[in-house]
């Protein structure tokens, strides 16, 4: 990496300026023991440069105090904790914390109690694909398609265009709705144009089974896993959702996510824009319906976290590590075994999901997360 890359990347980090393809090659790269020297040596730089030390940005102090050993002068307040930088200058700066907690422990020799797990297999984040079903039960791995014709079915024509399933009405519909099934494996992620313009992304490890063409008195689909909805409004035909064969979830046009994979123990239905009746039960925009035994309405969710997976995020304020784990499991296709139960604690900061294996883990590794990779099966060590 040329060190006018370097100096492009920590400068863009810290102000908030990368694209999502800078900030994977941030995470990717930048940790790598072979640009130790070539980082030290660009803040170094970046440090002399500054003519008056209080004019530099307050989120690029952490970095310099961890990999150079340098002490803030007397009269600049006291480093804010981790916890005050998450809340205080939003993803970019709580990723920053972060990445300078792992990357400065892992350049610093002093102190370091744990040596760095060498890892064998380089392990890629997920990726745009899915596997679509047709009403004959045939499937159409969609990873490799380009854009194009893919089937034609009871009158609808299904096309792949630029990552997105589209269906269009070309003819007359005969006899009863047939049905598509449309599924993420683990590692994968997919959007989709329902037959009425309702848009669909699909996360992880999840599926929708939907009619090629709506008819009737109402739109009905089924999902497992985790959905966004962006649906278009037809007070004439109502939009229902069935999740799990549990829940039912009643709208006529908005914006709503559904997280309901089937290893977490509560369903969430978190609401954007519009209404909707969940069980039986209206929310509002701004709230979600949680589901276990009965429906319990939680009026200020965190929606930045709930939408960070469609954002391209990791978002692990206030997660448990079984929790960050359940995402990693299925965002990079691995297995997470616990040799001695689930270590009990907290996290906090967010990150690109477009950051390789090691990435994720090195920076987890210097928060403490004691583990060891083999193949796609990762161990969790007290």
């Amino acid at each position: 990496m040329e060190k006018e890359e370097i100096i492009y990347l920590i400068k863009g980090y810290a102000n908030n300026s990368l694209n999502e393809a800078e900030l994977q090659t941030f995470f990717n790269e930048v940790i790598k023991e072979e640009n130790k020297e070539l980082y030290q040596e660009v803040a170094a730089t970046l440090l002399e440069e500054a003519p008056v030390l209080d004019s530099f940005d307050e989120k690029l102090w952490p970095l310099f105090e961890r990999v150079l050993q340098v002490d803030r002068p007397a009269i600049k307040e006291e480093v804010p904790k981790v916890n005050h930088f998450l809340r205080k200058w939003g993803w970019a700066a709580a990723a920053a914390v972060i990445f300078c907690i792992g990357l400065g422990a892992y350049f610093l020799t002093a102190n370091r109690n744990i040596a760095p797990v060498a890892l064998k297999t380089e392990i890629t984040p997920g990726k745009n694909g899915a596997i679509l079903m047709l009403a004959d039960g045939s499937k159409v791995v969609l990873d490799s398609l380009g854009n194009g014709i893919v089937a034609s079915q009871n009158g609808a024509q299904v096309a792949l265009k630029n990552g997105e399933l589209t269906y269009d009405q070309v003819g007359n519909v005969s006899g009863e709705m047939v049905y598509n099934t449309m599924t993420t494996p683990k590692g994968r992620e997919f959007r989709i144009t329902l037959p009425d313009g309702t848009q669909v992304w699909l996360n992880s490890a999840s599926s929708i089974r939907y009619p090629t063409i709506f008819t009737g008195a109402e739109r009905k689909v089924e999902v497992n896993g985790e959905a966004y909805f962006e649906v278009t409004k037809n007070e004439k035909q109502p939009f229902r959702v069935i999740v799990n064969n549990r829940v039912e979830i009643e709208v006529l046009g908005t914006h709503f996510n559904v997280n309901a994979y089937r290893n977490e123990e509560i369903i969430k239905t978190t609401l954007l824009e519009g209404s909707v009746r969940v069980n039986g039960i209206v929310i509002r925009p701004g709230q979600q319906a949680q589901v276990a035994e009965s429906v319990y309405v939680v009026s200020n969710p965190d929606i930045d976290k709930v939408m960070a997976w469609k954002n391209g995020l990791f978002y692990f304020e206030g997660s448990t590590l079984a929790e960050i784990m359940r995402q990693v499991e299925r965002w990079y296709d691995i297995e997470v075994v616990y040799e001695n139960g689930i270590p009990v604690r907290e996290f906090e900061g967010k990150m690109t999901r477009g950051v390789s294996l090691d990435g994720l883990l090195m920076v987890l590794q210097k928060l403490g997360v004691h583990y060891r990779l083999e193949g796609r099966k990762l161990f969790i060590m007290p």
